[in-house]
């Protein structure tokens, strides 16, 4: 097989991002020089991450935003779906993102250590802030709804 000698293997897999809004402000954190596999230090994001095998998405973005940002959220609907595909420690990924609208009865945020700062925007300045790509449309397209 050939063929095979050419082909990058691909690990796809599904994570999930909290848009929090608190009183019209939106959380967005930055990844920090100190995460493992890190490819957007310095860029802001929004809480969320991998589903495990076996989780609902439901739960892994409860979980994963109990870790980044220390809050508990109420999951609203899903507004955005988009992809990636970063390359991380050698091996191309493909990364399926969901966006949930999400909401905190709280702004206390408690970071982990992958990440060294977070602010409370409104979402309409988004462009103020160095984001990936992907997580620019997805800014827009809560603009849009």
């Amino acid at each position: 097989m050939l063929y095979n000698l050419f082909v990058t293997e691909i690990k796809q897999f599904i994570a999930t991002r909290a848009f929090i809004v608190h009183e019209g402000k939106v959380l967005i954190i930055r990844e920090g020089r100190d995460y493992k596999g890190g490819t957007n230090i310095s860029q802001y994001d929004f809480p969320g991450g991998k589903v495990k095998p076996g989780e609902t998405v439901e739960e892994s973005l409860i979980r994963e935003t109990r870790e980044e940002s220390g809050l508990e959220v109420k999951i609203g609907k899903p507004f955005f779906v988009t992809e990636w595909r970063p390359k991380v420690d050698g091996q191309q990924l493909q990364i399926i993102g969901i966006f949930f609208e999400c909401f905190s009865d709280s702004r206390k945020v408690k970071l982990c250590k992958d990440h060294d700062d977070y602010q409370w925007i409104d979402p309409k300045d988004y462009q103020k802030y160095p984001l990936m790509k992907e997580k620019a449309l997805a800014f827009e397209a809560y603009l849009k709804k």
